[in-house]
């Protein structure tokens, strides 16, 4: 019995319509008519019932279906298993994020990458702390990561722009930058720039936190925290400054903390990374299930412009 004359039989058995179960499968009416009446020839009874109104299974064909269908789903569902570990995606994929949007994304990347990937292994997500980005990559407790670029590690690969975000400058409301409507990057000069503490490289947070404006005025570092809600809380209490993505005013509204569109910094660009001798099929397979949910949303997400 061929593989197609069972699917065909399962199909139709629930559809109880020719021409359901032929679109369905995406074969000719024919085709399933043909199939089942060889069926029959074979079982050597009727399996549905035909009037001009209704087909409906006989006796013998729902014995049929009971008899067949669990040891189909087991053979399918085997099948499937073993294309997957074939191809590797049926292990878990554990994805890290540093902001709350390029969480989101990574959720939604996620959802497709299942969607795309019926026989993929379950997406664990996990936040990494913005000062230590790629020491869970690294370890290989994360198989991808969605951060901030640039990104210049030998033992690193990356992928496209998922998120081009605008900045803004983080300030305490008392503050008098507070009020204005956007900052330059000159006015940094006279101010504390508070960091996140951790063992990023030096370049990937100096493009978070410049060292210098424009007109090459040295920007002070102030104190490191912890933490998102530790370094807002010395925002907020006046002891520095900080520059981030200007999505994060949406998830880290705060009474005592304003955010001041900063009109001449470059946007912040979040891509995937992942360890470049771990380039497995699952990583391949959910960067393009990302790339493909941004290029369906016109690409990258820009969610800011800049002040003028």
């Amino acid at each position: 019995m061929e593989r197609r004359d069972l699917e065909i039989f399962f199909a139709l058995a629930e559809e109880l319509h020719f021409g359901r179960t032929a679109q369905r499968l995406h074969v000719s009416q024919a085709r399933v008519s043909q199939s089942i009446k060889q069926l029959e020839r074979r079982v050597g009874a009727a399996l549905f019932e035909r009037t001009s109104r209704q087909v409906a299974l006989t006796a013998i064909g729902r014995q049929l279906l009971e008899d067949t269908r669990p040891g189909y789903d087991l053979i399918r569902a085997g099948l499937a298993r073993a294309v997957a570990a074939g191809r590797g995606l049926a292990a878990p994929l554990h994805v890290g994020f540093t902001s709350p949007l390029a969480g989101e994304l990574v959720m939604s990347a996620a959802h497709r990458y299942r969607r795309d990937n019926p026989s993929a292994g379950e997406v664990h997500i996990h936040e990494v702390p913005l000062g230590d980005p790629f020491t869970l990559l690294r370890r290989g407790e994360l198989d991808l990561l969605l951060a901030h670029h640039p990104v210049r590690e030998d033992d690193l690969g990356t992928g496209d722009v998922l998120i081009s975000d605008t900045r803004v400058l983080a300030v305490a409301t008392r503050h008098p930058l507070a009020s204005r409507g956007c900052v330059h990057l000159d006015e940094l000069a006279g101010e504390r720039l508070l960091a996140p503490s951790g063992p990023a490289p030096a370049y990937w947070l100096d493009h978070l936190l410049p060292r210098a404006t424009p007109g090459g005025q040295a920007i002070e570092r102030g104190a490191q925290a912890a933490s998102r809600q530790e370094l807002l809380t010395l925002v907020g209490a006046g002891r520095g400054v900080h520059p981030t993505a200007a999505h994060e005013a949406r998830y880290y509204a705060r009474p005592n903390v304003t955010y001041v569109p900063i009109s001449d910094a470059p946007p912040l660009e979040y891509g995937l990374i992942w360890r470049a001798a771990a380039h497995t099929d699952r990583v391949r397979a959910f960067a393009t299930a990302a790339a493909d949910l941004v290029r369906h949303d016109n690409g990258p997400a820009n969610v800011c412009a800049p002040c003028r």
